[in-house]
């Protein structure tokens, strides 16, 4: 066993007992881990004013050897999410980004940038009411660094340069975008126009200045946001629980 020191994002929370919880975080160090806070329900308890969905903390823990639950020794708290004031959207977005971390990491598998874009989100609908292209920017960076990022620049059929279309034909189990010529035979999810993938491929670009002044249309939110829910929906073998209440 050892203390390991790291700040983590609180994504579950679960009773354990009369007087604990077990908390599953997404630590910056460590990826996700689950850890026993005993004594998290008493009401003079060490952790009390930490532990709270989507708290950002740095914590110590004890580091089980045995593949049991860590141990939770110190939770000191660094931000308690709290939603722009009176817009239930962004409440239900951070519990989307807490669904997502849950559902689609492993334990012990370090993402430093995802628990980066993570923080950064939680911090945006905190101070913004606005919330759609922080949110995609999280999105895109977790299918990337799962190895799930599809494909906008070549041909999810035959692999040659999309080319020059007005829309583009989007398939979630192939992963990609079809040209005009492979369209024709094949069979996608959502219809994505030539703006709506440029706006995508600028967001995925992290050392652009123009990501941070893009404005995204209405339909480009929307078509965005449908291809996002089908390609987590693919992945997860289910819709997200919180997808319904993402929609435009």
């Amino acid at each position: 066993m050892s203390n390991e020191k790291t700040e983590g994002i609180i994504i579950r929370l679960a009773d354990f007992s009369e007087s604990s919880k077990v908390i599953t975080w997404f630590t910056r160090d460590f990826g996700k881990t689950a850890s026993l806070a005993k004594g998290a329900k008493r009401l003079k308890s060490a952790f009390e004013a930490a532990i709270d969905l989507l708290a950002t903390c740095r914590i110590v823990f004890i580091r089980k050897s045995s593949g049991g639950l860590d141990i939770l020794t110190e939770a000191q708290l660094v931000n308690r999410f709290r939603p722009y004031p009176g817009s239930l959207s962004n409440l239900y977005v951070g519990y989307y980004i807490a669904e997502l971390l849950d559902a689609l990491t492993e334990e012990y598998d370090p993402h430093p940038e995802l628990f980066d874009a993570a923080y950064a989100v939680l911090l945006e609908l905190q101070e913004h009411d606005d919330f759609q292209k922080a949110l995609i920017k999280f999105e895109l960076t977790m299918l990337n660094e799962i190895g799930q990022l599809p494909q906008f620049e070549y041909c999810a059929g035959c692999s040659q340069e999309l080319g020059q279309s007005e829309s583009y034909l989007y398939d979630a189990n192939n992963g990609g975008l079809y040209c005009q010529h492979c369209e024709q035979q094949r069979h996608g999810n959502v219809r994505v126009s030539r703006g709506t993938m440029t706006v995508l491929q600028k967001l995925l670009d992290e050392h652009t200045q123009l990501s941070q002044r893009l404005n995204l249309s209405l339909q480009q939110q929307r078509e965005i946001r449908q291809l996002l829910t089908t390609t987590m929906s693919h992945i997860l073998g289910r819709r997200p629980k919180m997808a319904p209440y993402l929609q435009l």
